[in-house]
């Protein structure tokens, strides 16, 4: 069956366009959690799984279509893992079926050459494969699964011979930074490109187990030094990140401003890195959310020149702060963020520079999460 093209732009405009979406607060990038479940248990997970209901197929048909209607056309799939979901295919044929440019991220365990195919002939643009080691007790260590770098990696096989675009997501940590040159290697060799990032986060709930495994100060500042930075727009195919935009001395990030989550429970959220529920689907419409809830309006007022302690620091050009990490763990969605002040320290030392964020100041506030 043959499926509208996705409504893709090229590069030359993607920059107007992430402009654009910030100012007139449009949903440009959004990303809905299929299910919690998964097959894997990884040391590193953010994810906490809920004893709610995760949203029918039904529900997330219909939240697609206002997803459309609000203007979004970045569309990615996560999880947990999608492919236990028996109606993944479904899904994916309605969400091209209303044109929108679709993104998959999944461990890759259950791709079989009949899913690639699949996957292949729906036209999903991309798929990014999780993958912790370039061999199998670094990555089967992590997730916890014995067997599942082979079956990841015939993942990725069968996903690059149905002639499906793959992108290795390679979360950088303590234990698995010393296989990066090999991961590269092993990228080249599967035909697929790689994205390395080097923050590790608390886990949604504030529990910060997975903090232990971030990399210490000189390593961080190694693998800074040997990165080039990121261009300063990312192209239109790569789903923009309007952080990077000509907005980022007034926006701090694209979270509420062209960029949203929903979770496979139906809370609508700024980002998926910022666990605070502006509303649910099951009880009032996504448009309504995005365009009246005091919760996102409030994320959406959120100015560089109103952090405390972040906009005067000359170290600004080297940093990455997240505003949910910030709130997860420092407690506070408009100060600092010791995690972000340490990689700007490392990424300024990197760069020959000397510059270095204010002491820091956590606020005291409470931490305001999900529920």
């Amino acid at each position: 069956m043959q499926h509208p093209p996705a409504r893709v732009v090229t590069t030359a405009i993607a920059e107007g366009l992430v402009s654009s979406t910030i100012a007139r607060s449009v949903p440009l990038a959004a990303q809905v959690d299929l299910t919690m479940r998964c097959n894997e248990r990884c040391l590193h997970c953010y994810r906490v799984v809920e004893s709610r209901p995760e949203l029918t197929a039904d529900e997330i048909e219909r939240v697609l279509g206002e997803l459309a209607r609000a203007g979004t056309l970045y569309l990615t799939f996560s999880g947990g893992e999608i492919f236990l979901r028996s109606d993944l295919f479904r899904l994916i044929e309605r969400a091209r079926r209303l044109r929108f440019d679709v993104r998959l991220k999944t461990n890759a365990l259950l791709v079989d050459d009949a899913a690639a195919a699949r996957v292949r002939a729906l036209g999903v643009r991309q798929v990014d494969v999780s993958l912790y080691g370039a061999a199998a007790p670094t990555h089967d260590a992590i997730t916890q699964v014995r067997g599942s770098f082979a079956r990841t990696l015939d993942g990725v096989r069968s996903l690059r011979a149905a002639g499906v675009k793959v992108k290795l997501a390679y979360p950088l940590m303590s234990v698995n930074v010393a296989e990066l040159a090999a991961v590269r290697r092993l990228a080249t060799e599967l035909g697929a490109a790689v994205g390395v990032d080097p923050m590790i986060t608390a886990r949604n709930d504030g529990h910060t187990a997975p903090v232990a495994l971030r990399l210490s100060g000189g390593l961080l500042q190694r693998f800074l030094a040997e990165t080039p930075p990121p261009p300063s727009a990312a192209p239109a195919a790569d789903a923009p990140e309007p952080g990077h935009g000509p907005t980022i001395d007034d926006v701090p990030c694209s979270a509420a401003h062209n960029a949203c989550y929903v979770s496979a429970y139906g809370d609508v959220m700024p980002c998926v890195a910022m666990p605070v529920a502006c509303g649910n689907v099951r009880e009032e419409s996504f448009d309504a959310i995005w365009q009246r809830s005091t919760k996102m309006l409030e994320v959406r007022a959120i100015r560089v020149s109103g952090l405390r302690g972040c906009s005067d620091c000359d170290a600004a050009r080297f940093c990455t702060r997240c505003p949910g990490q910030a709130l997860i763990e420092d407690g506070d969605l408009h100060g600092p963020s010791q995690a972000a002040c340490e990689h700007a320290v490392a990424s300024a030392r990197a760069a020959g520079s000397t510059a270095t964020p204010p002491p820091l100041s956590i606020s005291a506030r409470p931490l305001t999460l999900t529920h």
